[in-house]
């Protein structure tokens, strides 16, 4: 079970516990277990703590220091994830249904068999996470760094790549995804792919049927 000093101390207020994290950086928060459902930790000083299994569904973590937090199992259902510290943290099989985690930093944190279904990663820092056997159905990845990301055995249905407001673009794979949100969103890219369209349609264009008759071939052959 938790330490009751550490959560009572939590529930005084952020305020509260930063001053003690900040007087006692060498004590590793124990809130094992601890009940922290809709608690509002914003900005809280929580790097290193033990959070195991602890319950901390609909809480407001914005902007929260969770860097190498150990959160296997934890309850993060619905949770306010925006802009939080969350590098090198431990998050195996931790429940981030429909949390909110934009523009986080996840890097190199290990979300091997998490369940991150709905959950909305736009914008955010997943470079070197672990995502290996984790649930993604129905993320939304607007714009989220996934490099070095491992995503060996990943549920990857559905993912949304455009905002609320734009209409509903969907695919199934990581990679199709940031390659068209690049379409979507950088002029230089579709410069790119615009000229080489054009130029393709352009040198079929000068064929003349005895030549056409060469391209024609390979296909006719079945190659």
């Amino acid at each position: 079970m938790a330490n009751e000093k550490h959560v009572a101390l939590l529930k005084q207020g952020v305020a509260a516990w930063n001053a003690w994290r900040h007087e006692n950086a060498h004590i590793r928060p124990d809130l094992f277990e601890a009940e922290l459902s809709e608690a509002n930790l914003s900005e809280a000083n929580l790097i290193r703590a033990d959070l195991i299994r602890a319950d901390l569904s609909r809480a407001n973590l914005s902007g929260a220091d969770l860097s190498g937090a150990i959160l296997v199992e934890a309850d993060l259902i619905h949770t306010d994830l925006r802009k939080a510290e969350l590098n090198d943290a431990d998050l195996r099989k931790a429940k981030l249904g429909k949390a909110d985690l934009r523009k986080a930093n996840l890097y190199r944190a290990n979300l091997i068999g998490t369940d991150l279904h709905k959950a909305d990663l736009s914008g955010g820092r997943l470079s070197g996470a672990n995502f290996s056997g984790a649930n993604l159905t129905k993320a939304k990845l607007i714009g989220a760094n996934l490099q070095t990301a491992t995503l060996l055995r990943t549920k990857q249905h559905n993912l949304v790549i455009t905002p609320a407001r734009a209409p509903k673009i969907t695919v199934d794979n990581i990679e199709v995804a940031q390659f068209i949100y690049l379409l979507l969103h950088n002029q230089k890219v579709r410069g790119v792919i615009d000229t080489i369209t054009s130029r393709v349609v352009l040198i079929l264009g000068r064929f003349i049927n005895e030549r056409k008759a060469v391209l024609d071939a390979p296909r006719e052959a079945g190659c």
